[in-house]
Parts: C-alpha cells; structure tokens; sequence
C-alpha cells in the first residue's frame, strides 16, 4: 500500500515542528538540570547589578520616551510594508506601484512632521537636583 503525497508533505512538516519544541525546550530542561540551587535570606533581596539600591525602583518616566518608541515602531512596522512592494515591482504595474509607494512615503513623511511641530524630537532636560 503507498503513502499518498499529501501524508508525506505533513510528515516534514511534523517531523520541523518536533524539532522546533525540542530547540525551544531543550534549553529550558538543560538549564532546569544544571542550574544551581539556593535557599536562605539572600535569595529573597534584590540584586541589581551588584549594586545597592537607592530609593524605589517606581519611578515616572517622561511620556515623551513613549511617543518616541511608538513612532519607532511604527516606522519600523511600515518599512517592513515596503519590502513586499518592492518585491512585486516591476510586474508591469510599474507607474501604479511609484504612485502608491510616493503616496505611502508622503504619508509618513507627513507624520514625521507632525510629530516634529509637536516636539516629540526635543528633549527638555530636567534641572539637575543638588
């Protein structure tokens, strides 16, 4: 009796995705393994860096650090929309595909704008305490 095709094609696939669990489990187990353990006082208090702490770890953090990172990815995202694009250019849609992609970079090139009258580039520095 033979296997047909499509069996075949799904055995490769389990065969990747058994590997995958094991290079995402293994090193979890071997670490689980070797990994020393420890009890007592000092395992409870916290260690950073080596250093002794000052103060609470809760501090405000500036809005401003947040608009940043979201335009970072946002930006990164929307470069990542262009590959496709430039992948599928020049499959005869050639001053179709120019157009979007100049509407697409002149709509960021719009938020990038924005984003610069409304401040988000400049950092104010606070005053320094003594």
């Amino acid at each position: 009796m033979e296997i047909p095709a499509a069996l075949t094609d799904f055995t490769y696939i389990l065969v990747f995705l058994v590997v995958a669990a094991l290079f995402a489990s293994g090193p979890l187990v071997i670490a689980y393994l070797i990994a020393p353990t420890s009890f007592g006082a000092a395992r409870d208090e916290i260690y950073e860096c080596g250093m002794p702490i000052l103060g609470s770890a809760w501090i405000q953090v500036a809005v401003i650090y947040y608009l940043f990172a979201l335009l970072f990815l946002a930006f990164d995202v929307d470069v990542l929309f262009l590959f496709p694009v430039l992948l599928a250019y020049g499959k005869g849609y050639g001053w179709r595909d120019f157009i979007e992609i100049t509407i697409f970079i002149g709509i960021l090139s719009l938020v990038i704008v924005y984003a610069w009258s409304r401040g988000v580039f400049t950092w104010k520095r606070k005053p320094e305490r003594l």
